[in-house]
């Protein structure tokens, strides 16, 4: 396919941008409804709090490679309508969590409950789509290079404005969590996404979507991405950094509406949320920062900086007294604007958000470096460990329940140290004997 096919019409192309812009920022949305929402089942049942976080990412697990083979098989365009349509479908159930099944219960949870969690399951399939897709459109509709390299920026920027809003929305319309605090309370939330990804559907539906231009070869490969002990050591790494990414503002969320911890005791919800939103906010500002310097400065650099900032902000709010504050602006829709006095130790969480912002970029690129044919096979094994953002919240989540809230960042601090080692040591190539660039092929049909 030539270079004008797969951009098209000026208008048509244009478009399509602004539609994957959507898609980006609702996959961060999505993501980022688990983590507040959780404050809300957190009030009923102390352990749930995380789950329909782990329901999300547990999609991930079964959803990364038949993607893949989704995008190859059925193309962008009818990937994308799929993941939008399962992405309604999975807010649907959300919002029905919220209207039916709270007065019935199975092995003593209410039926809500598991309509939630069945939701965030469905959601995470979606998102896990969107996230196979997004990032190559863009790239193709930017006409690859650098350009397409732009707007995947721009997208992500994008993805990281979505996150700042949504736990600062979510804090808002709650306020404050009482027993009487539902689902419902955030419905004006999901009729907006489910408006969204209707949207986004009608038009990814109207215009027309390029797609790469099918060889009808199958390449052999003698080895795989497993062969490659950098790569192995950078899967490992992106489990880990998923789990740092949504584990410091999920805990933080928790641990700020709990007045008895935090001490905030008016719209203390509403506070979290907006502390999250800082949390997101710097993420933007990190990513857009590292885009302007990874010209002059490598990831493996930029990673081992930002790891070991990151493991010293965390100790330090660890060990820093909760009765050490600072007064921070809140809002809520009940009371409006007000000032309270949020600890010190929250806006060191906080600004993690500044060095987690390029971790990912910097393991992917470290872990695929020399892969050559092999990357793209690697490429679908990182979608699957995204897992990583379901399971090691929720194993911080259960050690805040027993041990405390801080205490819970040891885990987080173990996982940085294991993202240093990575850059130190792990990131090294040791398989350069491996042939990487002589492909054989045979023909096979279109659709493979």
């Amino acid at each position: 396919m030539e270079k004008n096919q797969l951009q098209g019409s000026a208008k048509g192309k244009w478009i399509a941008i602004v539609a994957m812009f959507l898609l980006f920022a609702m996959i961060s949305f999505v993501t980022n409804l688990a983590a507040p929402l959780g404050t809300i089942w957190k009030n009923n049942y102390d352990w749930s709090g995380m789950v329909g976080n782990f329901m999300n990412f547990l999609a991930y697990l079964f959803m990364g490679i038949p993607a893949g083979k989704m995008l190859q098989n059925i193309g962008y365009k009818r990937t994308a309508q799929w993941a939008m349509v399962v992405g309604l479908i999975g807010l649907v159930f959300q919002w029905l969590s919220g209207e039916v099944g709270a007065d019935s219960a199975i092995f003593g949870i209410s039926l809500n409950y598991y309509i939630y969690l069945l939701g965030a399951f469905i959601c995470g399939f979606s998102v896990c789509m969107l996230n196979v897709v997004v990032n190559p459109m863009l790239n193709l509709l930017g006409g690859g290079g650098n350009k397409g390299n732009q707007l995947v920026q721009m997208g992500g920027s994008c993805n990281s404005l979505a996150g700042t809003i949504t736990p600062l929305l979510v804090g808002m319309l709650i306020g404050q969590v009482t027993e009487t605090t539902t689902i419902s309370s955030v419905d004006l939330l999901l009729y907006i996404a489910m408006a969204v990804f209707a949207l986004a559907l009608f038009i990814i539906t109207a215009v027309a979507i390029p797609e790469p231009n099918k060889t009808g070869k199958k390449v052999k490969y003698t080895h795989s991405p497993w062969n490659f002990r950098h790569t192995v050591l950078g899967v490992i790494g992106i489990f880990f950094y998923v789990g740092i990414e949504v584990g410091i503002p999920g805990v933080l969320i928790f641990y700020l509406s709990d007045s008895s911890a935090s001490g905030i005791t008016e719209n203390a919800t509403a506070v979290a949320g907006g502390i999250a939103a800082m949390y997101w906010l710097l993420m933007l500002v990190g990513r857009l920062t590292s885009s302007a310097i990874s010209g002059k400065i490598s990831s493996r650099t930029q990673l081992i900086f930002v790891a070991s900032v990151a493991i010293a902000l965390i100790v330090a709010a660890i060990f820093l007294p909760s009765d050490i504050r600072v007064s921070m602006p809140a809002y809520s829709a009940a009371d409006g604007f007000s000032m309270c006095d949020v600890p010190m130790k929250a806006l060191l969480l906080v600004l993690c958000g500044l060095c987690t912002s390029v971790m990912w970029g910097g393991i992917f690129n470290l872990a695929v470096e020399g892969l050559g044919k092999y990357t793209a096979q690697a490429s679908g094994i990182f979608m699957m460990m995204v897992f990583g953002g379901g399971v090691m919240p929720l194993i911080q989540n259960w050690i805040a329940d027993n041990a405390g809230y801080m205490t819970s960042y040891w885990l987080v601090v173990a996982m940085l140290a294991y993202l240093l080692y990575y850059g130190l040591i792990g990131s090294k190539n040791v398989n350069k004997d491996i042939p990487v660039d002589e492909v054989e092929e045979s023909e096979v049909p279109d659709a493979v």
